[in-house]
């Protein structure tokens, strides 16, 4: 079967550029690489095809012995193996497996990695804001080398790639690049390593550093602090620092978005009678109106004394669920007065004072009315 033409392969006019047809050739190799298309039996044969043609038309050259006789320019050993296109197929390839694999070319610096603290606050830390001092035991430059790895601060090319910071692996048809395993990528290698770091550039090391907390962070909340985290290896950027806030239980107080809850425990003679009575804040006591006749559960708000949001600056409100208390260690003429209120509660017009309890019980009886009918 006769072969296709090159620029056909390639979907590309006789004019194309070398940027052009390095961009047509990358899409295809893409498309029908064997590892990206297993089930595709001719993706192979697509693929074999266009790395043939991209090898004869990247090579200036092969390209215009092409143009002048065709297929024929390389029948024979007419057009010879030639070497200048298979450099820029290895960069191609370079990138094909970059992308499928998550490999890349390997001279970007690897970064230090970022780190985590947990740091536990109170209510009130949590709220007004705190500037804390944490120790974070974590690898850093070295003082000797400034990070180079290098005792004398020289590098020299590396001999396993030639300063490239990339090898090429051959198997069969296929030819991958990726980053020299002696060098990491760099291209330069130290001859005088470093002693005290051992040629790393990073020593274990514990730092102390002040962390401004701002007003209004929450549970789970965290802190940024840019190249805070591990130095990176022969002096590449630091990771980051990441202060992850956790705020303990109050005795009082319950947080909920920015409001806060407390419980307001009353005397059942306050309930009924109505008080006024001071009731805690982060910001110190205030009073509050206690109306007769209060029932258990019942909530008052107080505007603004709450927590103010860390991002809009807003505040919210103190929630107070009153509880009313049953009394304990009752004196002599305290039960005897409780009992002279409970006896004039059984005169037949008890039902009025307790209008919650009427309700539940007229509640079961008709419940029982459905059971037992």
């Amino acid at each position: 079967m006769s072969k296709r033409d090159y620029y056909e392969v390639l979907g590309v006019e006789r004019t194309v550029t070398e940027v052009e047809l390095k961009k047509s050739f990358r899409r295809l190799a893409m498309k029908y690489h064997p590892d990206r298309c297993p089930d595709d039996p001719h993706a192979q044969e697509k693929f074999k095809e266009a790395k043939e043609a991209y090898e004869v038309l990247a090579d200036a050259q092969k390209r215009g012995m092409y143009d002048q006789y065709g297929h024929a320019a390389f029948e024979g050993g007419m057009g010879g193996r030639g070497g200048g296109g298979f450099g820029d197929m290895g960069d191609i390839f370079g990138d094909i497996f970059g992308d499928i694999f998550g490999g890349g070319r390997g001279r970007q610096p690897r970064r230090g990695a970022d780190l985590r603290y947990l740091m536990e606050l109170d209510l009130e830390e949590a709220v007004f804001g705190i500037e804390k001092k944490i120790e974070i035991p974590t690898q850093v430059n070295c003082h000797h080398c400034n990070g180079s790895g290098s005792a004398d601060g020289r590098t020299v090319q590396c001999k396993t790639c030639h300063g490239h910071g990339r090898v090429r692996m051959q198997n069969g048809i296929f030819s991958i690049q990726q980053a020299c395993p002696h060098c990491g990528g760099s291209g330069q290698t130290i001859e005088k390593p470093c002693k005290p770091c051992h040629g790393e550039g990073r020593l274990e090391e514990t730092r102390m550093l002040s962390v401004k907390i701002p007003a209004g962070v929450d549970n789970g909340d965290r802190i940024r602090l840019t190249g805070q985290g591990e130095a990176g290896p022969a002096g590449a950027p630091a990771g980051d620092l990441y202060v992850e806030v956790h705020v303990r239980e109050h005795r009082i107080f319950q947080r909920e978005g920015n409001d806060l809850h407390c419980e307001v425990p009353i005397r059942f003679s306050q309930a009924a009678l109505g008080a006024e009575l001071p009731v805690p804040t982060l910001e110190g006591e205030v009073p509050i109106t206690i109306p007769p006749e209060t029932q258990t559960g019942q909530s008052f708000r107080l505007r603004g004394r709450g927590v103010k949001s860390v991002r809009s600056g807003r505040a919210g409100d103190l929630i107070c669920h009153v509880v009313v208390e049953t009394p304990v260690r009752l004196t002599k003429q305290q039960r005897e007065l409780l009992e002279q209120l409970e006896a004039s509660f059984g005169d037949g017009k008890g039902d009025e004072h307790t209008p919650r309890a009427k309700h539940w019980v007229d509640g079961v009886k008709q419940f029982w009315s459905r059971v037992t009918s």
